[in-house]
């Protein structure tokens, strides 16, 4: 039983690193129309709308009073000011730097859960993240196109905040998940950070009135998979582990990214993107091996 248990944190794990990766594909379409805060408010409106019709199927209702609070922060950080920070950052960058700085992220989920949720710094976790963030640093330096990139300070600050809210958003769900279902946590984050992001309702209207179709549909794609769907595997699989190897395991994103946008933008990986990619891959699977190992010997253990 925990080792199938094990087994489908796993792959909910996977089903959520394939859809963010494809979020940075459907971005770029649609954030060629929509402005940061009304790309984020309609990305999280279609999110909301999904996941609520999900829970009344479910009736799962509302979720119990102490799960609200880790609602409310990682709402709030990661729901809110993350998708919008992120989005605007990704305009005075490029995409480069960008995934170099955002990908600070997954090592302040580690120090912060080791901070405030008593989760311990395994070296094999450790080892993993250090390779792992070398091959994002190396991805996004072959994307930055050596001189031809470009980053404001203003971008690499909006960035930066974006990886401490990513951070702060995760660290702050998974206490969240003790009392509350993931669709539960995940369903009324999304609806916090769609009301936090409701000022930009004023230009979502605006914008969407003269946006090309392929744009609105690749937003209302963002909200139904990579935030609906994966918002929620994610946390189905936050519950069974810690923060700090989840957080560990999105450095496959930037592997993916390099795949999907060979397969759908036509942009063919170089050898040093290549290289960066097989680091990133190779860094999750260090910083998941004690995992797997432990998952075995419980088993053994329990036979």
């Amino acid at each position: 039983m925990q080792k199938q248990s094990s087994r489908l944190a796993l792959a909910a794990a996977g089903v959520t690193v394939v859809l963010w990766a494809s979020a940075f594909v459907s971005i770029r379409s649609a954030g060629a129309a929509y402005s940061p805060g009304a790309l984020a408010l309609g990305r999280l409106l279609a999110g909301a709308l999904v996941l609520g019709a999900v829970l009344l199927v479910r009736r799962e209702g509302l979720p119990p009073r102490a799960a609200w609070p880790g609602i409310a922060t990682s709402g709030l950080l990661w729901f809110g000011v993350y998708m919008v920070v992120l989005n605007w950052g990704e305009q005075e960058v490029d995409a480069g730097t960008a995934a170099m700085v955002v990908n600070v992220g997954p090592i302040l989920i580690a120090l912060l859960g080791a901070r405030f949720l008593k989760e311990s710094l395994p070296p094999r976790l450790l080892a993993g993240m250090a390779v792992s963030f070398a091959g994002a640093v190396t991805v996004g330096l072959s994307m930055s196109g050596g001189s031809g990139g470009h980053a404001s300070v203003l971008g690499v600050v909006l960035c930066l905040l974006a990886a401490m809210a990513y951070a702060g958003g995760v660290v702050a769900q998974k206490p969240a998940l003790a009392h509350g279902s993931a669709l539960q946590v995940t369903a009324f984050g999304c609806l916090v950070g769609a009301v936090a992001c409701l000022p930009f309702a004023g230009q979502l209207v605006e914008e969407a009135g003269r946006a090309p179709l392929s744009a609105t549909l690749n937003m209302v794609y963002l909200g139904v998979f990579p935030t609906a769907l994966a918002f929620t595997t994610w946390a189905y699989a936050l519950a069974r582990t810690t923060a700090g190897r989840m957080g560990a395991t999105t450095y496959a994103v930037p592997a993916l990214v390099v795949v999907l946008a060979w397969v759908f933008l036509g942009e063919l990986p170089g050898p040093l993107t290549l290289a960066g990619g097989a680091l990133c891959l190779a860094g999750v699977a260090v910083s998941r091996s004690r995992a797997r190992a432990a998952a075995a010997a419980g088993t053994a253990e329990s036979t």
